[in-house]
């Protein structure tokens, strides 16, 4: 029986392996407490990242998504303080990231802007928005539902309640890129842009909605993180775009579109996550935290190269259809012309 050896199972490998060694060495780590911070502690960044990776993999990028959660947890604080249901103000503030998304989305796709550009100035336009709508001030009063939400979890598991809107939000994104038409369809949008125009795909439509979906997604985010902290603010989660590609590529996205696979980046989530929450146990500090993930990102990357490196020689040695599984290149099925 043949076994390949993927980087998204040496990514599984490793987070267990860790998890195995902070068992063994870190006291309290495998506390229901302490799992359950470690897993609230991403809960932002784990949303957000479902919908980054299927733009990365259709050879786009979001810069804003930080923003948009900022600005979103501001107009959410906002609304709940002059009154709104809270019911009304969820809603409110995800039909607001998805706008957010959609103005994204009209600069790149009908004028034809490249993502990077667009959202790097969208990643300021929105900040500064939310610094208008309420300075350098704090909403802190919330409906006790509301602040339960944010702290409490699941029963007696360690599966904080904050987790949970992507705990149901991942499968559906999973199913949909590896099982049906749409996400063969960015997987071929993100492979050959030309081409996938060519064989009749709405390049521009996948694109436009990938963006006004990760504004809402991004939306739903920032009433999350409102929840976490129990705080509305104009500089909230500043700089974790950074983390969320840095996740997706750890995951092995593709920066050049066309590859990618969700499950590996949510093992990625797992490690980053372990490797910050051992950090923090072990009382290092969050600048030394990010050092070492950049550390890690860059290693993995390396890795990620030499092991491609050493099939390409592998291959060229043993020839076509010799060096395993995959040897010999082929056209992507989403191209394949059926027979009359």
């Amino acid at each position: 029986m043949r076994f390949n050896l993927t980087w998204e199972f040496f990514l599984a490998v490793t987070t267990v392996a860790l998890v195995l060694f902070g068992a063994l060495t870190t006291p309290g780590f495998l506390t229901v407490f302490n799992l359950s911070q470690l897993a609230a502690g991403v809960s932002e960044k784990a949303l957000i990242v479902l919908p980054m990776v299927l733009l990365i993999i259709a050879r786009e990028i979001d810069l804003s998504v930080a923003s948009i959660l900022a600005l979103a947890s501001v107009i959410f604080g906002t609304l709940l303080a002059a009154g709104c249901p809270l019911w009304a103000s969820v809603v409110v503030t995800i039909l607001l990231g998805a706008f957010l998304g959609a103005f994204n989305g009209f600069f790149i796709v009908r004028l034809a802007l490249p993502s990077l550009v667009v959202t790097l100035g969208t990643m300021a336009l929105f900040r500064g928005a939310a610094y208008v709508v309420l300075g350098s001030g704090s909403i802190n009063i919330f409906p006790d539902s509301f602040l339960d939400f944010g702290v409490d979890n699941v029963g007696t598991t360690a599966i904080p309640q904050t987790f949970v809107p992507f705990l149901l939000l991942a499968p559906v994104f999973a199913v949909a890129l590896q099982y049906t038409p749409v996400g063969r369809r960015i997987y071929a949008l993100g492979a050959s842009p030309d081409a996938a125009l060519y064989s009749g795909i709405s390049v521009n439509r996948i694109r436009f909605w990938l963006f006004v979906t990760t504004g809402a997604i991004c939306a739903l985010a920032g009433i999350v993180y409102t929840a976490r902290l129990a705080n509305a603010r104009a500089n909230n989660a500043v700089g974790m775009e950074l983390d969320v590609i840095t996740i997706a590529l750890l995951g092995g996205v593709s920066v050049f579109g066309g590859k990618g696979k969700l499950t590996a980046v949510l093992w990625a989530l797992v490690l980053i996550a372990t490797v910050r929450n051992l950090l923090g146990l072990n009382q290092i500090s969050g600048d030394a935290q990010g050092t070492v993930i950049g550390l890690l990102l860059v290693g993995s990357l390396l890795i990620n190269n030499l092991t491609g490196s050493f099939a390409g020689i592998l291959q060229r040695t043993l020839g076509p259809g010799k060096a395993g599984a995959g040897a010999a290149p082929s056209t992507p099925r989403y191209f394949w012309r059926r027979k009359p």
